[in-house]
């Protein structure tokens, strides 16, 4: 993986923090409210953001809500270039935040592994003793 220089992570933080006060503030499709910026990355050269979202209470998967999003990219990249006074605004890219969704299924599943074995053990507990030899 690729080292991740200062000035890029230091952009990607603001880009974050630019984007989500402006969703908030500026946006005015209600469609978008709901929406959460959870991180981003920006390419070396600062030219692109992926900018990783989560829905509020829905999917963030819905393909209509990508596209709202992806429509309101070119509304936002101007005044985000502006706000962070770059020369070149970055071409903004949304995607779907599986994060939590990943840490979901892990608790699921070491949710049901604990609960396995603990049933597990609970039958050696009911199982008569052998005599020893």
């Amino acid at each position: 993986m690729p080292r991740e220089v200062p000035r890029t992570r230091r952009v990607a933080e603001q880009v974050q923090r630019t984007l989500s006060e402006m969703l908030r503030r500026d946006v005015r499709d209600p469609r978008l409210k709901p929406v959460t910026i959870t991180h981003v990355k920006v390419s070396p050269d600062l030219s692109h953001a992926w900018v990783h979202y989560q829905i509020l209470g829905g999917d963030s998967h819905d393909p209509l809500q990508r596209e709202i999003l992806d429509e309101a990219a070119g509304y936002l990249r101007g005044p985000l270039g502006r706000a962070l006074r770059l020369r070149i605004a970055p071409h903004l890219h949304f995607q779907p935040d599986e994060d939590l969704e990943r840490g979901n299924r892990i608790d699921e599943l070491i949710t049901r592994a604990v609960r396995d074995d603990a049933e597990r053990h609970v039958d050696d507990d009911a199982a008569p003793d052998e005599p020893k030899s």
